[in-house]
């Protein structure tokens, strides 16, 4: 597990704890942003996991809004 894998792990359990599901879009969005320049700089292998990490932020938050405040509203 490269040490990206494990800062990932630890924020997205944070993120889970702090239950405010914006921060997950934010999150997505610093992945992507901090990609661009790994990608322009030819450091594939960890541009392509922010990339994945930001779906995963972004999958995250569509889970929370569209399953489980469905389930909570009604």
């Amino acid at each position: 597990m490269k040490p990206q894998d494990i800062l990932f792990f630890v924020f997205f359990g944070l993120l889970l704890a702090a239950r405010i599901p914006r921060l997950f879009i934010f999150a997505g969005l610093i992945c992507l942003a901090l990609s661009m320049p790994l990608f322009a700089g030819w450091v594939f292998f960890t541009a392509q996991r922010l990339t994945w990490y930001a779906a995963a932020f972004f999958g995250v938050y569509v889970f929370i809004e569209l399953i489980v405040k469905r389930k909570v509203g009604g």
